[in-house]
């Protein structure tokens, strides 16, 4: 219980640092096309995690963030919550679907060269084991399997601070040329 405990405070200290680097940015947005050009994926996630772009609004919907980056991989942190809860007061599949798509989709998104995007082609996602309380917060993390010139598979792994997983996924997206940017 007390390895739990301090698992969960290392967690909640790491999400106070993210936290306090996006404030200090431009908040939930989309980066504009002359911010994204020539930039690889990587660069593109680094200067989101830095504060220097803004983060997708659906982070602050959702409530859950992104909080490392790395070549082929990415860890998102989440809080379960009364708005995240479907008819039966359980925390809805789709919040599961979410967390996870966006782990799997970064994770592909690091190993885009510039000029190159993706998009989800498919989603599996398998809930094994309901969110209840004793997991305020939760991790999903994401990592490439494989990344081509078409196509990008990944895996994630949706888990609390004592190790229960909840849900495990995979994902195959389509990877694509970006159309160039407009002078403006």
């Amino acid at each position: 219980m007390e390895k739990n405990r301090d698992e969960l405070q290392a967690w909640l200290a790491q999400e106070a640092e993210v936290v306090q680097r996006l404030e200090r940015g431009p908040g939930p947005g989309v980066a504009a096309p002359a911010q994204v050009a020539g930039r690889s994926g990587l660069a593109l996630m680094q200067a989101m995690l830095r504060g220097d772009f803004p983060y997708p609004p659906i982070a602050r919907t959702l409530d859950f963030m992104l909080l490392e980056v790395g070549e082929g991989r990415a860890l998102f942190q989440g809080t379960p919550g009364p708005t995240h809860l479907n008819p039966m007061g359980t925390v809805h599949g789709g919040w599961y679907a979410t967390l996870l798509d966006s782990a799997m989709g970064c994770a592909v998104h690091t190993l885009m060269p510039p000029g190159r995007a993706y998009t989800t082609a498919e989603l599996s996602v398998n809930l094994v084991r309901g969110i209840g309380a004793k997991a305020p917060r939760v991790r999903a993390q994401g990592q490439v399997l494989h990344c081509g010139g078409q196509l990008a598979t990944a895996e994630g792994r949706l888990y609390g601070p004592d190790g229960t997983l909840y849900a495990h996924a995979t994902t195959t997206c389509l990877v694509f040329e970006l159309p160039p940017a407009k002078a403006g």
